[in-house]
């Protein structure tokens, strides 16, 4: 998918893991400090891309300018209570010195095509209170609040305070 005449957005190589890693890390720290999760396995793209698709989008010369990480059609959610029919995501993030350019928005409008093209009804994704321009991202997308969703479940058990949104793709038209 291309983006303006500069933008692609494109399955993530091997060989890039690391860099969006780096720019995952520094882009949550930019806006929300330091995370207190960095053993969290599934915050490294190699560990991800084994069972979910790792996206990026990268300028005309190929430098990495965000990434998010999807579920794919025949794969498990990336958390526990999202429905067959939902593709769920996590770790949306964008370079700092990218900011201000759609990036962010871009990325989900792939997943929304993703989503689609694979067969799901529904997008849906967790993020932190204290997130509130990615909450006004995911709002001007049309995304729509489901409190009774909140909370990150492992196990079955509430581990950590988070809130849902979800998009039904029959309602972007």
């Amino acid at each position: 998918m291309t983006v303006g005449t500069e933008t692609r957005i494109r399955a993530a190589l091997p060989t890039e893991y690391a860099e969006i890693d780096r720019l995952i890390d520094a882009a949550y720290a930019h806006d929300y400090g330091e995370d207190e999760h960095d053993d969290d396995p599934m915050h490294r793209s190699a560990v991800r891309a084994e069972a979910f698709d790792v996206w990026v989008a990268t300028d005309e010369h190929g430098e990495l300018l965000g990434s998010v990480t999807t579920r794919r059609a025949d794969g498990p959610p990336l958390h526990e209570d999202v429905a067959d029919d939902e593709l769920d995501l996590r770790l949306l993030g964008v370079a700092v010195q990218a900011r201000r350019r759609g990036i962010a928005a871009a990325l989900m409008r792939h997943v929304f095509a993703e989503a689609r093209t694979q067969g799901f009804g529904a997008v849906v994704l967790k993020t932190a209170p204290n997130m509130r321009g990615a909450h006004r991202l995911y709002d001007a997308l049309g995304f729509e609040r489901a409190p009774e969703r909140d909370g990150l479940w492992i196990d079955g058990v509430r581990v950590l305070d988070l809130f849902t949104y979800a998009q039904r793709l029959d309602d972007l038209g």
